[in-house]
């Protein structure tokens, strides 16, 4: 029988989405459902306790109590400042030795993982419990990026890619080769959100999102659901690019329905180093402007 798995639950779909794939293969599981985050909704008919951020010690000791041995980090969480989280005594303890205010997000991840592991837990990846999450290379609907917009995606790339390198943020907006908007602590929605208020005329723009250099693969990786979509098309974006293999899909195939219906792409493209070329397709102009592929693409 498989280890019990705790999921340490933010907000967004993920945490929902590991409790189905749980219950689908009849594995135990206890959520830890981090206050001001995680979503009451996710949580119905699952064993869960609640704790604030700051309360690393509580939170160690609900999860030994549960018979947890194997944890996942799942959904969004905004980082508080440091008086905000009131951190207890144990974490505390470890934002003194790692330096809290000094690291980015994937930095605080990284120390957060290596400290369940002093632990005694195994941290494990979303990817490594659903099925089919990871974003293949290709299409993953009907639509393909034209020109214009594929130098807004290599122009996308280089820019978040050197944001990365700062742990800073994951995700960029261009539009017509300008930059519109780079993730932050606000994260990608209210990204999105603030981006429609500033796109140009003509043709959309494209939400660019990538690992961050040295990314710690078991915690806060890329991720797009069908909101994703969905913020992407009320921007007034016509495409959505992300790197393949490296970026989880939550609800892949209600993604491509919901980019077909709003008339978006959403494209995986190689990583650096991955040594693939990214596949050339027939096109021809979408409803948005953007060009059509001949067939579906892949799901």
């Amino acid at each position: 029988m498989a280890d019990k798995l705790g999921i340490v639950a933010g907000g967004g779909e993920l945490p929902r989405l590991l409790v189905e794939a749980c219950r689908r293969r009849g594995r135990e599981v206890f959520v830890l459902a981090l206050e001001g985050a995680a979503d009451p909704q996710a949580l119905a008919g699952v064993p869960h306790a609640w704790c604030r951020i700051g309360a690393a010690a509580t939170a160690l000791s609900l999860l030994r109590r549960n018979e947890v041995t194997e944890i996942v980090l799942a959904g969004t969480v905004r980082r508080p400042s440091l008086a905000a989280l009131r951190p207890d005594w144990r974490a505390a303890r470890l934002f003194a030795r790692i330096g809290f205010a000094a690291l980015g997000d994937n930095g605080l991840l990284s120390a957060v993982v290596g400290e369940l592991e002093g632990e005694g837990f195994r941290v494990v990846g979303a990817q490594e419990l659903l099925e089919a999450a990871e974003m293949p290379q290709g299409p993953l609907g009907a639509l393909l990026p034209d020109q214009e917009a594929e130098a807004d995606i290599a122009r996308g790339l280089s820019l978040a890619r050197a944001l990365g390198a700062l742990d800073i943020g994951q995700a960029v907006v261009v539009q017509q080769g300008l930059l519109l908007g780079v993730e932050a602590i606000e994260g990608t929605d209210a990204l999105l959100r603030r981006c429609g208020a500033l796109k140009r005329e003509g043709p959309g723009g494209v939400l660019v999102k990538v690992e961050k250099p040295g990314q710690e693969a078991r915690a806060d990786r890329p991720t797009i659901g069908p909101r994703t979509v969905l913020l992407a098309a009320e921007a007034g974006l016509r495409g959505i690019a992300v790197e393949a293999g490296r970026t989880l899909v939550l609800s892949r195939e209600e993604v491509r329905k919901t980019a077909d219906r709003a008339g978006l792409f959403v494209v995986g493209i190689p990583s650096p180093g991955s040594g693939r070329r990214r596949p050339s397709c027939p096109r021809a102009t979408s409803r948005r402007g953007g060009p059509r592929s001949g067939g579906e693409g892949s799901k």
